[in-house]
């Protein structure tokens, strides 16, 4: 009886302390499949563009309904405010504002039709409603109102199948429509046998050459065929006397038709519809669960694991299950050490999406690099925005420098690291895209490129990110080089104005408004990309004036009016005050109150862009999804903490949407984040414990995170004093390698009459300033240069034994009797230079946003040139730009007049120019030039007018737009 009672005993005490222990380290669970919370709906909507269609996590294959051909919010080829369905297309593109891909389009129907419903014909487009269609995970459905037949859809990672079930008594016939979508270069249908058709379809888009090779098998046999003339559009009508439903098996590739027939092959061969729908949803739960929640609102679930879901549509496999893909020099490649994708939109995912990957798919990370590697050997340099075996030249930065950074520094090291770094480095000093000014300048002049500031910006963290890596390669003379270089954002920093600001001729853009969204950003305007330092945000706080600036500034972003001024951004959604959450730019913003020491407001601020800005709805995104990026911060955010510097291992720390989550990592352990009193009044931390110890910081480490354990919050209703201790809030700080910024003039006119007065400053009050004009020798600055002719000044900073870099400008003297009277407005962000733009000596190049051109709007361009007193003329030009991929046209017709009162005007030129504008791609310049006999003058009076209304031919038509005029130096001799 003892001992039964000791045993006894044991058993409880153990069973207690065990019972203890789990409660304390217990995991998130969920009995329900995760895939059930998936609402492949959400984004749909709004400017989200997502596709509700079949896909694998990362596959190849992309197998959704295709509502609309064309327009931005069509770039994923649906959008849920449609109700036709043109057809199932098996490759689309998620939250992208591109419209690629949309390939091998298929649509059953009953009759043979051609047309697919455009311009209001009969076509074989079916209508369609939402309360007939459902998706999930792998799988789509659909009835067809029009024609009555079923649809479904299902999918392998690098293949699908289509099941018709069509109704009785009726044709049935399915379309192959291989002209859909954007422009096709080259096409093939052949009919192999009765129940197999082979081909290929190479396309034309924002890639320009895209190879995409099918291989399709039918469950029936094929009755007859018939095709359009030019062979890009066939019909197939099928025998089925016993209406069984018809499914087609599909394969693509990017390498061949035998490719295609392969990966058919292997991942479908005899599977059954079932099967295959049936693996794809264990996949994804699988999937899903590498992130378990807990909550109480369904919404909640449905919003983070439709945004995990999400997150892991793109990169997309580009490899055939023989091992050999496409590579950056469409050749065929053969790899069998790693799995090779496409689709990397970094400027968007290397924000958080690839962050996310270092937790939870550090395999696919490994993959992701090998990639990068490949294709720098392939095409000379790493992707940037690659798709499809195309470089895309589309976005800034070289944001595969920071994706491998950041992994190896997180230990994610299965690649060459050496050659990883020469192709980091590779990247970073190349002579396109600005970087030639950059290296030079430290910055990006507004004459010498486009989207200047945001380059400048991009490219000084992308080096810090060199930096680090350097440091962890033991690369001292590196290291100290790019750690320079990541400050390269002090040069763009106005400290009158405490924002980041174009450099135009070593003077501020002018006139300044941060609401206006112009071409010195990407995206966005000043208020949206002046917080972007991620890798110094101590230096920046420095700049500003302090932690109380910084603080102020942040208050009045988020309170700010909401209206942008200057061009309409697509992209610029989302508006918290100026704010936008809807655009990349903005994604850590939140984040940097914990830098000041109030975590409070970074905490109500996520928190209300968590339940404010996504709902379970198809507008349930703020914006472009960016394959990832939106919804990365979604998980990222929610969890309760976001990577605010990827690269630093740092984790800040915002406010837990879930009562529970657990992350399970691929090396076995898990990390779960629990918060206690949690409720949708208590957003604030007022505590917490990482592994049963008080933890005060708020920010966590990676290796925190990987070694597994429970992060515990306590929450509250008010503002708490958690982690608002210096010694407690994060740091971000570049403390070695410091430089000297150079000089730029304050005050003073680069294009003036008759004097002007330079006045030159530093961010740094302490560096000494010097100059010389016209290559004299160089003085110390003491105070303002009065300049009254043509000259070259130049200038540089000094401070404790270093030097800036020299930067010189070229002032001109416009002639003194010379005036300008312009009848109609020039748009501010096109100013060139301001009133006396077109007579100041400056001309414009074929690139508009150098800041040279004035640009006028849907308005002619009427000017009065006063000569200041009558003179002997013969001669009157004018330059005037074309570049219509930015909606900018010669004028239809440019008028001269003359005159000796500026009353009585006798034309000299009426017809200039004078045609109708026809296609052309190139940008280009035209002196319009009339030279006459001499005569005595006093005015100059010149009429250009405008094309109005965009030709029906150009893309611009669509929008009802309007066209621009650019015009720069009116010279008259």
């Amino acid at each position: 009886m003892r001992v039964f009672y000791t045993v006894f005993t044991v058993l409880i005490i153990t069973g207690f302390y065990s019972c203890k222990k789990e409660i304390k380290v217990k995991i998130a669970q969920s009995k329900t499949p995760l895939t059930s919370y998936v609402n492949p709906f959400i984004g749909t909507g709004g400017h989200g563009h997502t596709y509700p269609g079949a896909s694998m996590p990362f596959g190849m294959m992309q197998l959704s309904p295709d509502t609309r051909l064309d327009g931005w919010d069509g770039c994923s080829g649906y959008h849920y405010s449609d109700s036709y369905i043109y057809g199932f297309s098996h490759t689309h593109l998620s939250g992208t504002g591109v419209s690629d891909f949309g390939d091998i389009l298929l649509m059953p129907t009953n009759e043979i039709n051609f047309n697919n419903g455009v311009n209001g014909k009969k076509g074989y487009r079916a209508h369609f409603s939402h309360t007939n269609e459902k998706a999930s995970p792998g799988y789509y459905e659909v009835q067809l109102d029009s024609t009555n037949i079923n649809v479904a859809l299902t999918v392998t990672k690098r293949a699908g199948m289509h099941k018709y079930i069509f109704p009785a008594g009726e044709k049935q016939i399915i379309i192959l429509d291989l002209a859909h979508r954007d422009e096709v270069l080259d096409h093939q249908i052949n009919i192999i046998s009765e129940t197999e058709i082979n081909g290929y379809r190479h396309s034309k888009a924002w890639a320009e050459k895209q190879l995409l090779f099918y291989h399709i098998k039918f469950s029936k046999p094929i009755k007859s065929k018939k095709s359009t003339e030019d062979g890009k559009k066939a019909a197939f009508e099928f025998d089925n006397a016993s209406n069984d439903p018809i499914f087609l098996s599909i394969g693509i590739s990017a390498v061949d038709k035998q490719g295609a027939l392969k990966n058919l092959e292997q991942e479908i061969g005899t599977k059954t519809f079932h099967q295959i729908k049936n693996n794809a949803k264990s996949t994804w739960e699988k999937q899903l669960r590498k992130i378990v929640i807990e909550s109480t609102s369904n919404d909640y679930k449905a919003n983070f694991y439709t945004s995990l879901y999400h997150s892991m549509l793109a990169p997309n496999l580009y490899q055939d299950v023989d091992g050999r893909y496409r590579g950056m020099d469409l050749k065929i490649h053969q790899n069998s050490n790693f799995d090779y994708y496409s689709v990397f939109s970094l400027w968007d995912t290397y924000r958080a999406t690839h962050p996310l990957y270092t937790i939870i798919e550090q395999d696919r990370t490994n993959d992701f690099i090998n990639t990068f590697l490949a294709k720098y050997d392939e095409g000379g340099i790493m992707p940037i925005w690659d798709l499809a075996g195309n470089y895309t030249h589309c976005m800034i930065g070289y944001h595969a420098v920071p994706v491998i950074a950041d992994a190896y520094l997180k230990g994610i090291i299965d690649y060459d690291a050496e050659k990883a770094f020469e192709a980091m480095k590779h990247s970073a000093t190349r002579n396109k895209l600005g970087l030639e000014s950059y290296k030079k300048f430290g910055y990006i002049p507004v004459e010498e490129e486009s989207e200047s500031v945001s380059k400048t910006l991009e490219y000084a963290y992308d080096d810090w990110t060199i930096a680090q890596m350097a440091k962890a390669l033991n690369k001292p003379e590196d290291l100290a080089e790019f750690t320079k270089r990541a400050q390269n954002y002090k040069n763009v920093f106005d400290p009158s104005t405490k924002f980041m600001r174009g450099r135009y001729r070593n003077t501020w853009f002018a006139p300044f408004d941060p609401y206006e969204v112009n071409f010195n950003y990407t995206e966005a305007n000043s208020w949206q990309y002046s917080f972007y330092v991620p890798q110094d945000i101590n230096g920046f706080i420095q700049l500003l004036g302090g932690k109380k600036t910084l603080e102020k500034q942040l208050d009045t972003l988020f309170s700010a009016n909401s209206n942008t001024s200057g061009s309409h951004q697509v992209d610029i959604t989302g508006l918290i005050g100026q704010y936008a959450h809807g655009n990349e730019p903005s994604h850590h913003m939140a984040y940097l109150y914990n830098y000041v020491n109030k975590p409070y407001k970074t905490q109500e601020k996520v928190h209300q862009i968590l339940t404010e800005l996504y709902t379970n709805t198809p507008d349930g995104i703020s914006g472009n999804e960016d394959c990832g990026q939106m919804s990365a911060w979604y998980i990222f955010s929610s969890l309760g903490f976001y990577p605010v510097t990827p690269g630093s291992n740092d984790y800040i720390i915002g406010t837990p949407l879930f009562d529970k989550a657990t992350m399970h990592l691929e090396n076995g352990k898990s990390f779960t984040i629990v918060a206690n009193n949690l409720s949708p009044e208590n957003k604030y931390i007022t505590s917490a414990q990482l592994n049963d110890e008080q933890y005060p910081f708020s920010y966590l480490k990676h290796e925190d995170i990987m070694k597994g354990g429970t992060l515990v919050f306590e929450m509250t209703n008010i503002p708490a004093e958690w982690a608002k201790q210096d010694q407690y809030i994060p740091s971000s700080e570049i403390k070695e390698h410091i430089i000297i910024t150079p000089p730029f003039i304050s005050e003073g006119e680069i294009a003036f009459k008759e004097k002007t007065t330079v006045t030159l400053q530093n961010i740094d009050e302490n560096a000494i300033i010097h100059y010389t004009l016209n290559d004299s020798v160089f003085k110390k600055y003491n105070e303002p240069i009065e300049i009254s002719s043509p000259v070259i000044l130049k200038t540089y900073a000094s401070l404790d034994g270093l030097k800036s870099t020299v930067i010189a400008t070229e002032f001109f003297k416009i002639d003194a009797d010379l005036s300008i009277e312009l009848k109609n407005e020039y748009a501010n962000r096109y100013n060139g230079g301001g009133p006396n733009a077109l007579i100041n000596g400056i001309k414009g190049t074929t690139d508009y946003r150098s800041g040279s051109w004035q640009g006028f709007h849907d308005s002619d361009l009427i000017a009065i040139i006063d000569l200041g007193k009558t003179k002997e003329i013969n001669n009157v030009s004018i330059g005037f730009l074309e570049d219509q991929r930015s909606w900018i046209f010669y004028p239809k017709k440019v008028e001269i007049w003359i005159s000796e009162d500026g009353k009585q005007w006798k034309p000299i030129s009426k017809n200039e120019i004078e045609k109708e504008p026809t296609s052309n791609e190139t940008a280009s310049i035209q002196i319009v030039e009339k030279k006459f006999t001499k005569r005595q003058v006093r005015y100059v009076k010149i009429q250009a007018k405008t094309v109005g209304d965009i030709p029906e031919w150009h893309i611009g038509s669509n929008d009802n737009g309007k066209a621009w005029i650019f015009a720069d130096e009116i010279i008259i001799k």
